[in-house]
C-alpha cells in the first residue's frame, strides 16, 4: 500500500506545554529567551492539538489520506528524559493512535522531532554521548505501549538541520554556535538512532525508518573551485547522515580540515548501520554552491534564481525531488531501502492557496517520474496538516493544508485541502 499522508511535529502543534506532567523541552526554553524567535512567539499553545486532536484526526480522514506522520514529545513521556515515565503523556498518544487506527489511518510516529528534554540538554544534549542510550530507553518505553498498533516507526527527524541550526549556528534550540565543533551532535544522534532501531525491533516494530533532510547540490559553475565546494557541501548535508546508514562509514571530511572523527568509538558504525525498512526523505529545494567564502568553510551558498519562490523565499523546483531520488538510487544502489517522502510542502498565505496546489501537483509528478526511473518510493507526506509554529519564524509561515486562526483555533480547510481530497479520490 502506498502511503498518502500528512505530517506534523509535537512542539509545532500540541501546545499544553506544561500540562499533565509534561517536562520542559529545549524549545520551551529557547522560545522564551528574548530575541530567539520572531516577535517572541512560542509553542505554549500552538494549534492546541493536545485538546483538539479529534477534530484534526477527522480532517485527515475527510481529505482521504491513509497515513499520518506525527511526532511524540520525549518530555511528555519522560519529563526529565530518563527514569520515571509520565503515564498521562503516553495515554495521550495511546488515544491518538487508537483514533487513527479506527479510521483506517496508518499511525507513523517520529520519536524525536527536535524537542529534547531540557534536563538532558543541561547534561550536554546531543554533545553528550550518554544521550544516545537514553534515547534508546525512551524508544523502548514508547514501543512497549504502542507497537501492538503502530507498525511503522521513524527514529529521528532531520538530524542535519537539528545539528546545524541548533548546535552549529544557534538559530534553533538549544541555541549553540559551535560551527564544526557541533559534529559530535551528528554522531550521537546517529548512534541514538542505531540503538533505538535495536530497541524498536526488540519491542516488536515491523518497519523502522529514519528521516533525513536532503537536497540536490548544484555547483554554481563548472569551475574546479565550485565543483569541489559542491562536493564538500554534499558531504556535510547529504552524506554525513546517509553514508553511515548504508555504507557503514563516514565520508571524507578532509575538505573541512578534519582528518579524524575522534568521537567515533569501536563498534559505533556497526550500531548505526542497522538494517532499515525505509529511508524517509524530506525535500524542499535544491542548494546552489560556490567556492569558499570568508568564514573558513569550503563553500558558500550561491542562491538559486529563475524559479518561483514560496512565502519563505525558497525556490520551487519540483524536478529537484526527482533528481535527488535518482541520485540516491545511483549512489547507494542495493543498500538503499524503499524511500518515503516524509515531508514536502510550502509556505503561502491565504486560504485560496493556488500556489500550493501547483507545488503539490508538480512534486507528486516528480515522485512518479522517479518511480518510472526505478526508484522504489512507497509514500508521500505533505507538510503540513495545519498552519503551525514554524520554529524561529514563529507563526509567520503558513505550511498547512488547513488554515488555523491562532486567536480562536478555528480550522478552515484551504483550496489545497479540497484539491488533495479530489486528487486522492481519483487515485481510488
Amino acid at each position: 500500500m502506498f502511503l498518502w499522508g500528512t505530517a506534523t511535529a509535537s512542539y509545532q502543534i500540541e501546545g499544553a506545554a506544561h500540562e499533565d506532567g509534561k517536562g520542559p523541552s529545549i524549545w520551551d526554553t529557547f522560545s522564551h529567551e528574548p530575541g530567539r524567535t520572531r516577535d517572541g512567539h512560542t509553542g505554549d499553545v500552538a494549534c492546541d492539538h493536545y485538546h483538539r486532536w479529534p477534530e484534526d484526526v477527522a480532517l485527515i480522514k475527510e481529505v482521504g489520506l491513509n497515513a499520518y506522520r506525527f511526532s511524540i514529545s520525549w518530555p511528555r513521556v519522560q519529563p526529565s528524559g530518563r527514569g520515571a515515565v509520565n503515564q498521562a503523556g503516553l495515554d495521550f498518544y495511546d488515544r491518538l493512535v487508537d483514533a487513527l487506527c479506527e479510521k483506517g489511518i496508518v499511525p507513523t510516529p517520529t520519536l524525536f522531532h527536535w524537542d529534547l528534554p531540557q534536563a538532558l540538554e543541561d547534561e550536554g544534549g546531543w554533545l553528550n554521548r550518554d544521550i544516545s542510550a537514553y534515547f534508546a530507553d525512551y524508544a523502548a518505553i514508547v514501543a512497549d505501549r504502542l507497537s501492538d498498533r503502530v507498525t511503522t516507526w521513524i527514529t529521528l527527524n532531520e538530524p542535519f538541520i537539528h545539528m546545524v541550526f541548533g548546535y552549529a549556528l544557534g538559530i534553533h534550540a538549544p541555541g549553540k554556535a559551535l560551527f564544526l565543533d557541533a559534529l559530535p551532535a551528528a554522531h550521537h544522534q546517529l548512534l541514538g538512532h542505531g540503538l533505538a532501531v535495536q530497541a524498536l525491533r526488540g519491542g516488536g516494530a515491523e518497519r523502522v525508518l529514519i528521516t533525513n533532510n536532503c537536497t540536490p547540490v548544484w555547483p554554481a559553475s563548472g569551475s574546479a573551485e565550485d565543483l569541489a565546494a559542491a562536493e564538500a557541501y554534499d558531504t556535510l548535508h547529504n552524506r554525513l547522515f546517509n553514508d553511515p546508514l548504508f555504507f557503514g562509514t563516514y565520508p571524507d571530511f578532509s575538505a573541512y580540515g578534519i582528518a579524524d572523527l575522534d568521537f567515533v568509538r569501536t563498534g559505533d558504525l556497526e550500531t548505526i548501520a542497522q538494517p532499515l525498512d525505509g529511508l524517509g526523505i524530506n525535500y524542499y529545494n535544491p542548494t546552489r554552491i560556490a567556492g569558499p567564502g570568508s568564514d573558513g568553510l569550503p563553500f558558500t551558498d550561491a542562491g538559486i534564481t529563475g524559479y518561483p519562490t514560496t512565502a519563505f523565499g525558497w525556490p520551487v523546483v519540483p524536478d529537484g525531488l526527482r533528481e535527488l531520488l535518482v541520485t540516491f538510487k545511483a549512489r547507494y544502489g542495493t543498500a538503499l531501502p524503499p524511500v518515503y517522502i516524509t515531508e514536502n510542502g510550502c509556505s503561502y498565505e491565504g486560504v485560496d492557496d493556488q500556489e500550493r496546489i501547483t507545488f503539490l501537483d508538480g512534486h507528486i509528478a516528480a515522485v512518479r517520474q522517479a518511480q518510472a526511473e526505478g526508484v522504489d518510493v512507497r509514500g508521500y507526506f505533505v507538510w503540513s496538516l495545519l498552519d503551525n509554529f514554524e520554529w524561529a519564524e514563529g507563526y509567520h509561515q503558513r505550511f498547512g493544508l488547513v488554515h488555523v486562526d491562532f486567536d480562536t483555533q478555528e480550522r478552515t480547510p484551504k483550496a489545497s485541502y479540497h484539491w488533495l481530497r479530489e486528487f486522492l479520490a481519483n487515485q481510488g
